[in-house]
């Protein structure tokens, strides 16, 4: 996407979404590396926040739908608009 395309509906929610997820992935990382080296396990919030990850995936796939719902929207009232071949004026 260029800097001259406008923002669809949805690519806020998208983008959002990606960030939730990489925050909720990296919490997942901090979180699994004390268990593999042996330290004492991080605290329960830790664990919380390493369900971003789930949520960032679930807020980016309804910014998906929100913008293939648009672009559906967007192609029937093209169809709509125009007229369709072989469907002129019948005669009586």
């Amino acid at each position: 996407m260029s800097d001259n395309d406008p923002a669809g509906p949805g690519d806020g929610l998208v983008r959002a979404g990606a960030v939730v997820f990489a925050v909720g992935a990296v919490a997942t990382m901090v979180t699994v590396i004390p268990l593999f080296i042996g330290a004492e396990p991080l605290p329960t919030a830790a664990y919380v926040v390493s369900m971003l990850m789930g949520a960032g995936f679930v807020i980016a796939a309804a910014g998906l739908l929100r913008g293939m719902a648009h672009q559906r929207r967007a192609a029937r009232a093209a169809q709509a608009d125009r007229p369709v071949p072989g469907r002129g004026v019948q005669a009586r």
